[in-house]
């Protein structure tokens, strides 16, 4: 097990990363403030790990709350998240209770976002069961639910007591959903780390089949760097805005096709793949930089042909994202491999040329 922690004072917490860490109580208990617990988890997860889960805690001495929730980003709203409110209140849960997320991204947000606000703060755990909810989301306390006008529009910073990658779960996990995890993967090396970006481009590879050394060294340094730049900016007001290279395009992506019809990591890369054709035509990135990062995405088999939603369409949806300032879109772009800036100080024109889906290079989007 390899351990690291994010260092926000009083509310510094730590990633274990393993194997077979769910039936480990020990790296549980002592982030409980009392021993009983609601598991939230979804219909897809649940078979596979809630018994598992259930069964470390009740031996050593855990009451718990099962709540299950339909699966699919396309529930990640009110809705559901009073499915959460109703469990709680009809179990009389106190301020005392911890949630315990138990899969994906959509889980650890829903149930960051239910711990955050049921009786004004509950503590919660994250167990992310996804590659994408290992690097990216469960880290840094962003929670929160979909408004029909916006993607994560809707939520609170709000950080875990604990953060639980257990990589057996990876096992069981669908291809597609194993590729879109590794676009926020590829993230971290294009916007401040260039020498992983080398590193994944050697053994991108071995990651595909999973190797386990290679898997457990890329979750390490993927949650390295963001828990480093969530140390220096847990509130994004400024860096950790660098983390959502791409999300701006996918942002707009998953609203037009409808939530759960591009799964999140898809849409960013996509998005990345426009960012990057925007930053070359601003003279920010050589062709040949391009190239390696379209390569790189094309080797992880994820789709970097964007939908053709129209320019108009694509402006529209964009306005409707946390980073605009002033009514002006504000873009993540890359000056380099390993180097991203946010910027609103970018050529409009250039930017409806990559909107218009104009690329310059050929993209193809790999099997699915």
């Amino acid at each position: 097990m390899q351990t690291l922690k994010v260092e926000l004072a009083n509310r510094s917490y730590p990633i274990h990363i393993g194997r077979n860490l769910i039936a480990d109580a020990s790296l549980i208990l002592p982030h409980l403030k009392r021993k009983h617990v609601a598991i939230v988890t979804n219909t897809t997860v649940a078979p596979l790990y809630l018994d598992k889960l259930t069964q470390t805690l009740q031996t050593a001495g855990v009451s718990v709350i099962p709540i299950i929730l339909p699966d699919g980003e396309a529930y990640k709203n009110t809705e559901t998240l009073n499915k959460i409110y109703d469990a709680l209140l009809q179990n009389r849960c106190e301020r005392s209770t911890t949630l315990i997320a138990l899969g994906g991204g959509v889980i650890g947000d829903l149930t960051g976002y239910a711990a955050a606000t049921y009786l004004r703060g509950v503590p919660f755990i994250q167990i992310p069961t996804t590659l994408l909810s290992q690097v990216d989301s469960s880290v840094g306390g962003k929670t929160g639910i979909n408004h029909p006008l916006g993607k994560n529009m809707i939520g609170a910073f709000y950080q875990p007591q604990l953060v639980l990658a257990d990589i057996d779960t990876l096992q069981t996990l669908p291809a597609r959903e194993f590729s879109a995890g590794m676009a926020e993967v590829i993230k971290y090396g294009l916007i401040r780390d260039a020498e992983f970006f080398d590193w994944l481009e050697v053994n991108i590879a071995k990651l595909m089949v999973l190797d386990e050394a290679a898997l457990s060294y890329a979750i390490y340094r993927s949650c390295q760097n963001k828990a480093e730049v969530v140390a220096l900016d847990e509130h994004e007001n400024g860096e950790r805005a660098l983390l959502n290279l791409g999300h701006t395009f996918g942002h707009a992506i998953e609203n037009a096709m409808g939530y759960g019809v591009w799964l999140h990591g898809e849409a960013v890369a996509a998005g990345t793949m426009m960012a990057a054709d925007l930053s070359q035509r601003m003279g920010w990135l050589t062709s040949d930089e391009v190239k390696r990062i379209f390569a790189l995405l094309t080797a992880a088999n994820l789709p970097l042909q964007a939908p053709k939603l129209g320019v108009d369409k694509y402006l529209d949806l964009m306005q409707l994202d946390k980073k605009v300032a002033d009514g002006k879109i504000r873009l993540v772009l890359q000056q380099g491999i390993g180097k991203a800036v946010i910027t609103s100080d970018y050529d409009a024109e250039k930017l409806k040329e990559t909107l218009a889906l104009n690329y310059r290079h050929e993209v193809v989007p790999p099997t699915r």
